[in-house]
């Protein structure tokens, strides 16, 4: 495969380089105030009760409800006009959105205004990264690519719950408490804006010259068929209900999962540690997929991993004896989940792509998307309700064991293998 590495462009890091940095900017405004959603409550007042359906909390949430309704048009424009199209359109809404936010920063009407706009921008890039990979790297460069694509969500999600902590003011016994809100906004509104510029500037379609031979990519109708008639991925759908919503539901409410625990200050750490921990796992174990040439292996030991750090992170509060043990324990458990179910996402894009052959990147990855946003905002929904914090993520335990039973269910995808041996396309596994 020598020949397809020398045909493939240098110029495909840049573009993944631009890609990655607009992805962070969309997702440190998504969870910009999450970590730090009780002093966010005092700093807003009466414009954002604590315990209003509308309130910080909702910031969050409105980038999933967002998602479930453009996540397919997003898709769609991007697998029917390509991906600087579709790139290029996301990145120019998440400008003017975080625009919104940092002009405004004290109206929390103006805030979720701008707020509404990010959420819209969000799936025309990320359900972009896998149509980027495709079009750019060589086939057994994608499983790394993606996972680059997918590690920028996590730097966005971990930079939101370093800064967010250090900005505002999070110690409710400080006559500052919420104070720092409009910085941090304004400092992410500078941040948003030259990301989008730069992603307009940078990103292409496609190189000059095809980094290899692909089949011929059917149009976002027979693309659905054909993803709907896989055995595989249907599981692969219920598997990212289940992880991604669960993944979706806990970063967004990590402040409340911290009270909860028992932590009195807003510090963000426990959604630190399972980002950090995250961003080592998403580099990692997709760059070892792509080495050796498989991914349900990878799959099934993500799923194995998740299964302990939730059960952590749900007893923490029960059977440890001290809030400080309780706290520690968390901490640990967050940085198991983080680093599996994060590594998860990435690995479980592409082999999606791989086993939908020929169906559209983008309409694959949007899918799974899609279907772990609706499940992230029930899961919130039934987290925030009064009483149910702890229930919640003791069910959770439960559903990371289906996750790991159903990894077992699937097949490879058998592309990589296929490469090995000599043809420049494998096939996927076939629809039942």
């Amino acid at each position: 495969m020598r020949d397809l590495r020398d045909r493939a462009s240098p110029y495909r890091w840049a573009v993944l380089a631009a890609y990655m940095v607009i992805t962070v900017a969309v997702e440190v405004q998504w969870v910009a105030l999450a970590p730090v959603a009780r002093a966010a409550e005092r700093f807003y007042g009466a414009q954002a009760p604590a315990g209003s359906v509308f309130g910080v909390d909702f910031l969050a949430m409105a980038y999933l409800l967002l998602f479930l309704v453009f996540s397919f048009p997003a898709s769609y424009v991007i697998d029917s006009f390509g991906i600087r199209a579709g790139l290029g359109l996301g990145a120019a809404v998440a400008g003017l959105g975080g625009l919104a936010k940092g002009v405004f920063p004290s109206s929390f009407a103006a805030v979720l205004a701008g707020q509404i706009a990010l959420g819209i921008a969000q799936p025309f890039i990320l359900n972009a990264a896998t149509a980027l990979g495709a079009r750019w790297f060589p086939l057994r460069e994608r499983g790394t690519a993606v996972g680059l694509a997918s590690l920028a969500q996590f730097l966005g999600i971990a930079l939101a719950m370093v800064v967010g902590p250090l900005v505002v003011n999070g110690n409710p016994a400080s006559p500052g408490y919420g104070s720092g809100v409009e910085a941090l906004l304004r400092a992410y509104a500078v941040a948003t804006v030259a990301a989008a510029a730069l992603s307009l500037a940078v990103i292409r379609e496609r190189p000059r010259q095809a980094v290899e031979e692909s089949p011929e990519r059917q149009d976002v109708r027979s693309g659905l068929l054909i993803l709907f008639k896989s055995r595989d991925y249907r599981i692969l759908l219920v598997l990212f209900a289940i992880g991604l919503g669960i993944f979706n539901a806990l970063s967004s409410m990590v402040d409340a999962v911290a009270a909860h625990i028992g932590v009195v200050d807003s510090d963000g750490l426990i959604g630190t540690v399972m980002i950090g921990a995250g961003i080592v796992g998403a580099l990692v174990l997709p760059i070892l997929s792509d080495v050796i040439g498989r991914r349900k292996p990878f799959l099934v030991l993500c799923m194995g991993g998740m299964v302990p750090g939730i059960a952590g992170l749900a007893l923490a509060g029960r059977i440890c004896p001290t809030p400080s043990s309780a706290y520690a324990m968390a901490l640990v458990s967050s940085g198991i989940l983080g680093f599996f179910v994060m590594a998860a996402g990435p690995i479980g894009f592409e082999y999606a792509a791989e086993i939908g052959r020929p169906a559209p990147e983008s309409t694959s990855q949007g899918l799974l998307l899609l279907v772990g946003q609706a499940t992230g905002i029930a899961l919130m929904a039934v987290m925030g309700a009064k009483g149910l914090m702890g229930p919640s993520l003791i069910s959770f335990i439960a559903l990371s064991a289906i996750c790991l039973a159903g990894t077992f269910a699937i097949r490879e995808s058998g592309v990589l293998q296929a490469l090995r041996r000599g043809p420049a396309e494998g096939a996927g596994s076939k629809p039942d």
